[in-house]
């Protein structure tokens, strides 16, 4: 048996829908996909239409892309966490956005168009589906405000305080990028002088 697994859907549904029956989390076990990957593997590419959505098992995840040739994060996740592009997944239409291990990790991926299946069939899987869209949702805002009104110093103590997992693992060059500032600046603001 796959102690990972079932640990990994508690904490994914327990962040979202801790009221979650383990009958229907059986439901959601039983469908998931478990992927290993390398440090550096790409889970998703630009261009590729996402068709599922991930929870990180083990390991630390980051969603980038390019602009101006440059690699932007857009967001990590880590044990316990879901990974889902979008816009993607709802169009199902191709991703800007890629997916990468920053570390060696394994995923399960639950494939879209059977979780939509289980989400018309349980009341609970439906209620736990919305949850995940609305904690996206109000995690884009946050970010959105965010950029536009609080300083690099905020937003970095920000990110200390609400993901501390992100401050001790992350490289500090993806860092700086999620945080919309150059890794000089990140360093400043790190050793206080900004």
């Amino acid at each position: 048996m796959d102690t990972l697994l079932k640990e990994t859907v508690n904490a994914t549904v327990n962040s979202r829908y801790p009221g979650m029956t383990p009958e229907r989390r059986k439901l959601i076990e039983d469908i998931l996909i478990r992927k290993e990957l390398k440090r550096d593997e790409v889970l998703f590419k630009e261009g590729q239409i996402c068709r599922e959505i991930v929870f990180v098992g083990k390991g630390m995840m980051r969603q980038f892309y390019y602009k101006n040739k440059k690699d932007v994060t857009e967001h990590f996740s880590y044990e316990g966490c879901i990974l889902i592009c979008l816009e993607s997944t709802l169009k199902q239409e191709p991703t800007h956005l890629m997916a990468e291990a920053l570390e060696p990790s394994i995923v399960y991926l639950l494939p879209y168009d059977k979780f939509l299946e289980l989400t018309e069939i349980s009341w609970e899987i439906n209620m736990f589906y919305r949850k995940i869209l609305e904690y996206s949702l109000i995690v884009s805002q946050i970010k959105a405000d965010s950029w536009r009104f609080e300083t690099a110093r905020e937003r970095y103590n920000q990110l200390m305080h609400s993901h501390p997992e992100v401050i001790k693992r992350a490289p500090l060059s993806h860092i700086a990028s999620y945080l919309l500032m150059t890794p000089e600046t990140l360093s400043r603001v790190r050793s206080g002088i900004l």
